[in-house]
């Protein structure tokens, strides 16, 4: 699978090209009002139409190369406007007590987040945020958006430098809400009869060493990291693997990127009728054929 993210850009398409951009909620201006339909519908159709009808515009686009992108761009901003898409990024809506149940701000005072750290405003941040972002993330799930990233600003570093906390201050900044929030959205889907219907991947880009550093804290590993799957229809309460006695590599059961690729594959598609389509694309084939589905979950 060719690179497609690039460090602290979660947006990069790579070979995919434009149209499959996500959409950034955390972008500037009025998320809800631009996504609000202000004109009468039968005028919006009559502007469709006229964009339509802007034959050398389009034909500079196409000689671009650019085309596809601009279609996909207009039928999703039309989409959003008669669709009525604004709604679901309001979690007002919501029952007050769904609200309660997953909001994290209320686990710890802020203000003692200590300020030694670069990174605490990110702690904060993380703190107040991290509950109402998955909220969210279950409310564009269940309106049939099809992959829903949520980040956590690289609050998990905790090198014990300048920038992270140490493993037993950063863990209760972090550690906490994600229990909190994670739990709560696990909860509210298995309410909603969800959990064959969406999948949830808590996920890193590696695991921490084993031996505590000099100051208290723990760096970059690539020997071993940690991966929680939920939902998808896959099989549930199961620990799959284990690791050596330090935590630092697998002794048992080994789980690689690429089967955690095909797992995610397979609870999206039919993957053995894919792979006897002809002309598949090489990236989707190393996904398909690169891995196999993590033993004891499909």
């Amino acid at each position: 699978m060719p690179a497609i993210m690039k460090l602290g850009k979660f947006n990069t398409t790579g070979p995919l090209g434009d149209a499959y951009e996500p959409f950034a909620p955390s972008g500037e201006g009025s998320l809800k009002r631009d996504m609000q339909l202000h004109v009468d519908p039968n005028r919006l159709d009559d502007r469709r139409h006229l964009l339509g009808s802007v034959d050398q515009w389009r034909a500079a686009v196409d000689k671009a190369g650019s085309s596809g992108s601009f279609d996909h761009f207009h039928s999703q901003a039309f989409e959003a406007l008669s669709g009525g898409m604004s709604e679901a990024f309001d979690i007002s809506k919501e029952d007050p007590r769904t609200i309660d149940r997953y909001d994290t701000s209320s686990l710890m005072d802020v203000s003692k987040i200590s300020r030694r750290w670069n990174n605490h405003e990110r702690y904060r941040d993380h703190v107040n945020s991290l509950g109402k972002l998955l909220l969210l993330a279950r409310r564009l799930a269940e309106r049939g958006a099809g992959f829903i990233t949520v980040t956590t600003n690289f609050v998990w570093d905790m090198h014990a430098d300048k920038n992270n906390a140490t493993m037993t201050e950063g863990m209760g900044y972090v550690g906490t809400p994600f229990d909190h929030a994670v739990s709560a959205y696990i909860e509210d889907i298995e309410a909603r009869g969800l959990q064959d219907k969406i999948l949830l991947v808590c996920c890193g880009e590696m695991g921490r060493t084993p031996k505590i550093n000099g100051k208290g804290g723990r760096d970059h590993w690539g020997g071993s990291a940690p991966l929680m799957l939920y939902g998808g229809g896959l099989k549930m309460g199961r620990v799959v693997g284990a690791s050596s006695k330090d935590g630092g590599e697998p002794a048992d059961n080994v789980v690689t990127i690429p089967d955690l690729y095909a797992t995610i594959m397979d609870t999206l598609l039919d993957t053995a009728a894919i792979r006897s389509m002809a002309g598949i694309p090489d990236v989707v084939s190393k996904v398909l054929n690169g891995g196999s589905p993590i033993r004891g979950l499909i």
